[in-house]
């Protein structure tokens, strides 16, 4: 091993300096683009490939050259990233699982932590971006966590994932940082264009979307000054069908009384409820059987709309001054439908006859049934929604001296998320007959009725409710860091001011006629193959007809819901040093990094009580120590070490001191609290990574989370307080004829508090290899692959097992690529609702396909299939926490893409 001025210590000397003194890895820290160790990449032979494997060995080199744990992924070529979601690409990485909207990856859970545990940044800064959901399970981010589907991927050439932190990494992330980084010209000196097309189709929408993207960058005057630009635009057509049931529960539970008359009902089966009682009185056991809610089945389309651009100038007058300005802009527009048809169990059992019951085999859930004596109700919904991000940063690097080096950045973003929403219900409330028979599925029932579900006769435009939300994010950041280098050691410090602001605002649309009948207001339901893929148990029905009626019926004029606003505004500044040394023992090589970090934060929450402004001030400190170690053991082998303390601020949108929200059917109500302190975590990684072979690596990272600080749901049962029941009454969202009377029924009442913590423990398992040493063509093949198992307390969005797996096959022309993807079921709410348990969604399974053509140097034809067996989202409920009941059960169908794509 080749090294200069070596400092030859003792054990347990170089034990002690580390303790006391530590280091980072000379790779740049997390608010620049980190560079690789130049003198250990010296010592090994860099394989020269393309593509996906030319991806793969800069991941590798990210890796293995940094001292705290870290997981990369590079573009394969300017403007070509491996997946053509960032999401979808980070979820190969061992730790990450993703949830999905609309087929398509959102946000990200590391190491079994939710998507606000992890702090995101774009060239150095945190990034503020919100959207709405893309499919019927999503909502606007007011949060921290981060959206992936904002950008298109083909804007970055570089993603990491910080596992464990160093002092200069900026806090937030418990369970880590995700750093994503622009092209810049100097990247790449010279003149190079790319360019690529391409048309997406899914099977189950049956359109055709396009996909372009075009990167153009130069430099100039002796590759003084660089320029580069980049446009990405792609629309997507989304369609999400299924069945539902809005969670199950049972008459004795659910509040609105028991069953009608059951002396005549007919029961196939045998109950196992126990002592099936209601108001202290033992009733009839079928009471006591978990029966859907709102059966229904399910539509959901979007037409989306996402365009991006990149800017970057860089200036470098010297060789010791480097001058560049950062600039992203971003939109994306959704325009969506929502269709339900549903039964009107909740609250109404007192109602309802069942005539027939036939029990499923565990005794505690109806299998098939006949009522008597429902209502139905068709709720239809439009959302137009627009998301505008922009991002600008300036940074400087200057080596003041051969030792001293200045980086400073400063930088502002916005993101501005708005939606309106219209929603429309037709109601047939002529008691009539229904029958559901979950026989031959678990997951959709098959749904007759005694009346036309076609005609609009039969249903009144019942009422209408019109909302615009509106969350703004905005972040201000300026940082400033001075490093020391010296032979074998490198002393660094620096400080960092954030001032983030996020503001909620909402408005109404008032004096919605009702109909008495929805004939001229209604439509069929627009897509005549609605239902094609659950053989035939998807009922048609019709639905509202947003033109009729917002052109007849609505003035439109927003009007400001004052009392739903809420802003926080949240000031840190922090401060920090680090010291970096690298010792040799023996004839290995010890790098180390250790270092303190103080942040203040200071918060100021303001909500409204009715028409009252309410401001509250908050403020805290924390001091987080860290400590890396990598031992390089051999040449190719590297253990490593990681201590540190991490913190997550709360949501933001938990900190509003202002109105509560209701639930009216659910019978909830949820209020913030301004006085949160953060998480907090005491973590150890511990790893061993052996690179046994060229582009090749087996390791195995073991993880503790220590959190000492988690906040949870705290939850009283109460009258609602009788100042809130004038907003309530003229709330669009409450509706008396289904809601629960907050004058007579005691609501649930959520307020977030600082609770016990948890312990998160964890293994990661890495192989990759390309079996360059199989004979004829196996020697073009390669695996990479990972597993990781996670183990914690109730921590919703973990799963206990998850793994990835990527078989590729690579010439110097032509190539492909198979990945899987695997998650196990996990919880969503360990508190549940309507007297269940828990509730939970199944864990996919997801096969992606991707292959490419070199036509010459210059051009390529790429094929991209994603989700190729059609995975079904499954969401369930736990009932007693025994059962497996079906709550939603959907699919957006298989998505392929072709291509051609330019480079010179």
């Amino acid at each position: 091993m080749k090294t200069a001025n070596k400092f030859v210590l003792k054990p347990l000397n170089c034990i002690v300096s580390a303790l006391l003194l530590g280091t980072t890895s000379y790779a740049i820290a997390a608010d620049e683009q980190p560079q690789t160790d130049t003198k250990a990449q010296n010592d090994i032979e860099l394989i020269q490939v393309t593509g996906f494997r030319s991806s793969l060995n800069k991941s590798l080199a990210t890796k293995r050259f940094e001292v705290n744990t870290t997981e990369s992924i590079a573009a394969e070529d300017i403007g070509k990233f491996p997946d053509l979601n960032i999401a979808e690409s980070l979820q190969r990485i061992p730790g990450v699982a993703i949830s999905r909207e609309g087929g398509e990856g959102r946000q990200i859970t590391l190491r079994g932590l939710g998507p606000a545990f992890t702090r995101t940044t774009l060239n150095g800064m945190e990034v503020p971006a919100s959207t709405d959901g893309t499919d019927s399970g999503g909502g606007v981010n007011g949060g921290r966590a981060f959206d992936f589907n904002i950008f298109a991927s083909e804007l970055f050439n570089r993603v990491d994932i910080q596992k464990t932190p160093t002092a200069a990494t900026e806090e937030g992330g418990i369970a880590g940082t995700v750093d994503m980084y622009s092209a810049r010209p100097f990247d790449t000196t010279g003149f190079h264009v790319a360019a690529s097309a391409q048309a997406g189709y899914n099977d189950l929408t049956e359109e055709v979307d396009p996909r372009m993207v075009f990167m153009i960058s130069n430099t100039f005057a002796d590759d003084t000054i660089g320029a580069l630009f980049s446009v990405a635009k792609s629309e997507r057509t989304v369609r999400q069908e299924g069945f539902g049931t809005v969670r199950w529960t049972t008459p004795v539970l659910d509040g609105g009384g028991i069953y009608a008359d059951t002396s005549n009902t007919e029961v196939i089966g045998t109950p196992n409820t126990g002592n099936c009682e209601f108001e202290g009185q033992s009733v009839d056991p079928v009471n006591c059987l978990y029966t859907p809610r709102l059966p229904r089945p399910d539509f959901f389309g979007n037409e989306q709309d996402r365009l991006g651009f990149t800017g970057s100038l860089q200036y470098a007058p010297n060789d010791d001054l480097v001058l560049t300005l950062d600039t992203l802009h971003s939109t994306l527009d959704n325009d969506r439908t929502m269709y339900n048809f549903f039964e009107m169990f909740r609250n109404t059992f007192s109602e309802i006859t069942p005539e027939s019951i036939t029990i499923a085999d565990n005794g505690k859930q109806i299998q098939a049934a006949t009522f008597n004596g429902v209502k139905s109700r068709v709720e239809s919904r439009q959302q137009i929604s627009k998301t505008k991000f922009q991002q600008y940063v300036f940074s400087a690097k200057y080596h003041l001296s051969d030792y001293l080096r200045l980086d400073a950045m400063v930088g502002t973003a916005e993101s501005d998320a708005r939606s309106e929403q219209y929603r429309y219900n037709m109601t047939n409330n002529t008691p009539h007959r229904v029958s559901m028979d979950f026989g031959t599925s678990n997951n959709t029932a098959v749904m007759n009725y005694d009346y036309d579900t076609l005609d609009a006769n039969s249903f009144d435009l019942a009422d209408g409710r019109l909302r615009a939300t509106d969350v703004l994010r905005e972040n201000d950041t300026a940082k400033i860091n001075l490093s020391y280098e010296m032979d074998m050691m490198n002393i660094k410090g620096g400080i960092a001011y954030n001032d983030r602001t996020v503001s909620y605002d909402e408005s109404q649309i008032n004096g919605f006629p009702d109909q008495d009948s929805a004939a001229g207001f209604s439509q069929l339901m627009p897509y005549d193959d609605f239902g094609s893929g659950y053989d035939g148990t998807l009922s048609p029905f019709i639905v509202a007809d947003f033109d009729a009626i917002n052109s007849q019926l609505l003035v439109k004029e927003w009007v400001p819901r004052s009392a739903q606003s809420w802003k926080v505004e949240e000031e840190t500044m922090a401060a920090y040093v680090e010291t970096n040394f690298e010792y040799e023992i023996s004839d290995m090589l010890l790098r180390t990094n250790a270092g303190v970090r103080y942040v203040k934060t200071e918060t100021t929450s303001t909500g409204f009580i009715q028409t009252d402004a309410v401001s509250i001030d908050n403020s805290y400190d924390n001091v987080l120590p860290v400590l890396n170690l990598a031992l390089d053991a051999t040449d190719d082998v590297i253990v490593r070490l990681g201590l540190s303390k991490t913190m997550t601020r709360p949501s933001l949108s938990s900190l509003n001191p202002g109105n509560p929200s209701f639930s009216y059917l659910n019978g909830t109500v949820s209020a913030g609290n301004p006085f949160l302190d953060p998480f907090t975590s005491t973590n150890t990684d511990v790893g061993v990574e052996w690179y046994f072979a060229e582009e090749s690596l087996l390791a195995a990272t073991a993880f503790y989370k220590d959190i000492g600080s988690f906040i949870k749901s705290d939850s009283e049962e109460k009258l609602v307080d009788p100042a809130y029941l004038p907003f309530i009454d003229n709330d669009p969202q409450y509706d008396p004829s289904s809601a629960l009377d907050p004058r007579t029924t005691p609501y649930t009442h959520f307020v977030p508090v600082n609770g016990q913590g948890t312990v998160i423990k964890g293994l990661e398992l890495i192989y990759q290899q390309p079996f360059s040493f199989l004979p004829g063509l196996l020697k073009n093949m390669g695996l990479v692959s990972n597993y990781t198992y996670v183990s914690a307390g109730e921590i919703t969005g973990l799963s206990k097992n998850s793994y990835n797996f990527t078989l590729y096959y690579e010439e110097e022309n032509y190539g492909a690529r198979a990945s899987v993807n695997k998650r196990d079921n996990y919880i969503t709410d360990y508190t549940g609702n309507n007297g269940n348990a828990e509730e939970a969604t199944s864990g996919p399974t997801h096969f992606d396909l991707s292959a490419f053509y070199n036509i010459n140097e210059n051009v390529t034809v790429t094929f991209e299939a994603i989700n190729l067996t059609d995975e079904y989202e499954r969401l369930y409920t736990t009932g007693d926490g025994s059962l497996d009941l079906p709550r939603e059960y959907n699919h957006t169908g298989r998505q392929f893409f072709l291509g051609i794509r330019y480079n010179l």
